[in-house]
């Protein structure tokens, strides 16, 4: 199985300072968690695209992200896009949106604690989005927190620090409508 991973930076691939105690996108660390990993059958190929925290991402930063996705459509059986938690909704929404037509799953997933921290959840994260690419049919999804969701209406839920899908607005407009009826 090919599989391309595109990275973006994130609170995955932050590193700690130790000389001023902050915390940068210096370099990417999906390499090092997938290092760790027994992965016999997959041939992996890097794609660097940003090195940011994804609250910083532009319009610009996020289509240099679909390009690259594109890119690979014709390449790879599945593409992992590592990026950051804050913002990954936006990005999966512009995927959704623009790439309508993928043959592979497309999964985006992060971590919300950086993997160089005792406590991250990052490998699970990783490990979660390449049994997706396996699994998914074509499509976006997000891969975290042993939760494989598929976008449109996948947010972060800021209380849990998780993924949580949102019914479709088709959905809600009719049990709104349900409801209203039940009166």
């Amino acid at each position: 199985m090919n599989v391309t991973i595109i990275t973006t930076g994130g609170t995955i691939s932050k590193t700690f300072n130790e000389h001023d105690g902050s915390l940068r996108n210096d370099r990417p660390a999906i390499e090092v968690i997938l290092a760790g990993l027994r992965l016999p059958d997959l041939k992996l190929a890097y794609r660097y695209v940003l090195s940011k925290d994804s609250l910083e991402l532009t319009d610009e930063d996020r289509r240099l992200i679909v390009d690259a996705v594109r890119r690979e459509l014709p390449n790879a059986d599945a593409v992992v896009i590592a990026h950051g938690t804050d913002t990954l909704s936006a990005t999966g929404e512009l995927l959704h949106g623009e790439i309508q037509d993928a043959r592979i799953p497309v999964i985006l997933t992060g971590a919300m604690r950086p993997y160089e921290f005792r406590d991250s959840d990052a490998p699970q994260n990783v490990t979660e989005a390449l049994l997706a690419c396996r699994l998914a049919p074509p499509g976006v999804y997000m891969a975290m927190h042993n939760r494989l969701l598929r976008f449109p209406g996948v947010v972060k839920d800021r209380a849990t620090l998780t993924f949580v899908k949102y019914p479709s607005r088709d959905h809600q407009e009719a049990t709104r409508a349900g409801s209203a009826s039940d009166r």
